[in-house]
Parts: structure tokens; sequence; C-alpha cells
């Protein structure tokens, strides 16, 4: 158990173990180090690490066996055979019914007949199955559902299109709050509670799917429309292209004193910038959306790729500990082809493949639970990557990413431990703590999990 300020001492080893009596003459010198958790110095409390699987991708798994479907859902929610995700990530759809695969359907695909007429929304209880999938989150345990917005419907935007970017216009800002908070009560009747409600993604971005474009002035302006009308669910903005962006729509939302009593959570993507600091608010904030370039299937835990999983795990160390961040939303649970989601499905073979990206992710968002607290630790050895944290039940987690090549003893564990090692060769596989020792394996994710 970690105590005020805790030293553990880390010694560098040869990559032949020695005798406990001492290495032999010959044998390089050990290299001394050390880990430091000051418990009593508290950062971010933990929202919870998730996945989305929006844009239909749902449709795929349930196309697969339902023995496949369970498995999968296992890997994503379980907290024994899996990552047990506690976070799922819903796309409103905005594209009309019979649209290519890759967009979603719309809850008013047509036009009212202005802002001011009555909405016709329409409803069939599945949404591209991801209804479906929340449900199977909720049996697991899940309680946080975010929806979030990629378009407002093509007739209430400058350029008469869901995708390709376009504004939304000013006359329709009402009814696009009403239609997003209409989409939150078509959940709740469906036994599913949207906590969180983001009203755009990517707002700086345009695409040839769906797409809207905000300033970050346009977008304070939006959720003081939408927060009296979706009260009783967390806004979240603004899910900008990248994390040193978003802390310009961070920072619009703060400036107004309005529009910062709506939004609870801050949200940035890192696909133009990565996470290099907190943005500038003293609310919630997550990495709501990314997966690494890449343009091939790849399993490899490290392979120097750039999307394997040691990438993965240091990505969300980063994030953990550079940027404070609640929350970490990866894209996506499972998807097809040459996908960096966690996951392949294979719709002509009916199967799927799983990659060490979810182990790696597994291995942070299975121990750290929702309402954990990251307190501060810190590593002398320049090659280890080190976050610390309290669960609400008392336990402690330390993550350790060696991103060296040679081994590292730490001396020292307290209290009844077990640590979990994933590398090319195990995921979250148990590693005995034998004499308050523990060996860190050369590029390798351990997680130590401390109770009583």
């Amino acid at each position: 158990m970690w105590r005020g300020v805790v030293a553990i001492t880390l010694l560098g080893l040869p990559a032949v173990h020695t005798p406990s009596t001492g290495p032999p003459a010959d044998a390089p010198a050990a290299v001394s180090g050390v880990i430091t958790v000051r418990e009593h110095v508290r950062h971010q409390q933990i929202d919870g690490f998730g996945i989305s699987q929006a844009f239909r991708r749902n449709e795929l798994l349930r196309a697969l066996p339902e023995a496949q479907q369970r498995e999968i859902l296992d890997l994503w929610f379980d907290r024994a055979k899996g990552a047990g995700l506690s976070i799922l990530r819903l796309g409103i759809g905005s594209s009309p019914a019979g649209s290519p695969y890759d967009h979603m359907v719309s809850i008013q695909p047509e036009d009212p007949g202005g802002p001011d007429a009555p909405p016709r929304y329409v409803w069939d209880g599945d949404d591209n199955s991801q209804v479906w999938v929340a449900k199977a989150a909720k049996e697991y345990g899940v309680r946080r559902f975010v929806a979030d917005a990629w378009s407002a419907p093509g007739y209430m935007k400058d350029n008469g299109d869901d995708k390709n970017g376009g504004t939304l216009k000013p006359e329709w800002r009402t009814a696009y709050a009403r239609y997003l908070a209409q989409y939150t009560r078509f959940y709740a009747q469906e036994g599913v509670r949207i906590t969180d409600l983001g009203f755009t993604n990517e707002p700086d971005f345009t695409a040839t799917y769906a797409s809207m474009r905000f300033t970050p002035a346009e977008a304070a302006e939006f959720v003081k429309v939408l927060g009296p009308i979706a009260k009783g669910v967390n806004l979240a903005c603004c899910d900008s292209f990248g994390w040193k962006e978003a802390k310009a729509y961070s920072a619009a939302i703060e400036a107004d004193p309005v529009a910062r009593r709506w939004v609870k959570t801050h949200t940035g993507h890192t696909y133009a910038s990565p996470v290099d600091g907190p943005l500038p608010t003293t609310r919630k904030t997550w990495m709501s959306e990314w997966n690494p370039n890449g343009n091939t299937w790849n399993e490899r835990w490290d392979d120097g790729g750039g999307y394997d999983g040691m990438t993965i795990a240091s990505a969300v160390h980063d994030a953990l500990t550079l940027g404070d961040v609640s929350g970490y939303i990866y894209w996506l649970g499972a998807s097809r082809g040459a996908t960096r989601a966690l996951l392949q499905i294979d719709e002509t073979a009916r199967t799927y493949h799983v990659s060490k990206r979810l182990w790696a992710l597994a291995a942070y968002s299975r121990f750290i639970r929702p309402g954990a607290v990251r307190v501060d630790a810190s590593a002398a050895d320049p090659a280890l990557k080190v976050s610390a944290f309290r669960n609400v039940d008392g336990s402690r987690v330390l993550e350790i990413l060696n991103t060296g090549t040679a081994p590292i003893t730490w001396k020292g564990v307290a209290g009844r431990a077990t640590a979990y090692v994933t590398d090319e060769a195990n995921d979250l596989t148990p590693s005995p703590v034998t004499a308050r020792t523990v060996t860190l394996a050369p590029r390798s994710l351990t997680t130590v999990v401390v109770r009583g």
C-alpha cells in the first residue's frame, strides 16, 4: 500500500537473470533509479475508457454468429475476459435512410416545412444497431453513454447537405437543439440513458462524409441554445480535430459565463495534434476520438509501425498524465478491412481478429475504474512511463510502460499485489509478485494492482 511519499527502488538488470547471491564479476553494473508515488498529490478524477461504434459498424458485429457476437462484447466490456470498457460513444445520424454504408440514419430525414414547423421525427428502435450494442453494454455495467452528432440534417445547413462541411443556419438553431434532445428521449424509451450529448464533431474540419463547421464563437453561442433544451444531460464540446485546436473551443466556452454553465465536459481529438497539456478549463476533459494512421491490419504489440499496441499504450499514458484527461475514447471498437480499430471483423469468413491495441487499452480500462483519482507518480529512469491511480474501493493501480530494451526489477511492492503483463507474448497475463518484487519486461506494459 502506498502511504504518503513512497520511493520504489528500481535496479536495471542484465538480460540473463543472475542468482540472488549477486551477479558475476563480469556482469554489467546495476543502474539505480526510483519511482515515486505521492498519494497526497491528487490530479484528475477518472470518468472511464471507451470506444465508439458509430457509422454503422455495429451491423458488422450483428452479422456474425451469436457466439462470436458474445465473444466480442466480452472483449469490450467484460472485466475478467476483456477490457471492461465503461464508456460507449454513439453517433447521432444525419443521412436519410438508404444512404451509403458509412453514414447513419437520421431521426428526422426530411424537412418538416421549416424551422418553426412541428417536427416529424421517426424512430425504428434500432438506430443502425446502436441500441442493441448500448443495451448489451448496459448489461455489463456500462453507465456512461455519449451521443455525438457529426452534422445536422442537410436541410438545416447552408450547403443543403449533411456532408462536406457547411454551417448550421441561424434560424434552425432551436430546431436542431430540439432534434438532439429528442434523440436522447428515444434512447430513454429503449431503457438507455444518454448521459452526455455533443452537437458537433470536428467542427474545424470539412469531411466528405457527415460534417459541419462551427467556429469557437459559434459553438459557444449554440451551447446557450442547447443547454436549456437538453436539461438533465451533460453537454460535451467540441470534439476538435486536434488537441491544440481544441484549446480555442475550450477558451471560447470558458470566456462566456452562460456557455460555461452548460458545458460539463470539454472534448478533443488527437488527429491534427497530440495531447501536449491540459485544455484551458477546470471542467472534466476527454480525449474523445483517435486512432493512429496506417494502411494495413496490424495485430502486433511492438513493430515500430506507429499503430501497434505500444503506440496506443503510450498515447493513453500521455493523455492521462500530460492532458489530465478524465475520459479516453478510442475509434473504433471494431471495423473491417485495413482498419486500425481494436478488432477486425471479416465479413466473408464470418469471424474476427484481435489486435494488441485492444490489450493496450484494456491494461488501463480494466483496472482504473470510474471515480478513480490519478495521484502523482514519476520515474527517474527515462525509459519508464509511470502513472498511478486510487480507485473508489481503495485499490491502487500503477501503470508502468517500459519503453527501454532492458528488463528492470521493481523492489518495494507493498500489500497484496498482482502484476499483469502486456507485450508481444502476453495479454494482461498475471505475473508473480514475490518478495515484494516485480520484473518489468522490456518494451512492455505492466499493470500492478495493490489491494489492502
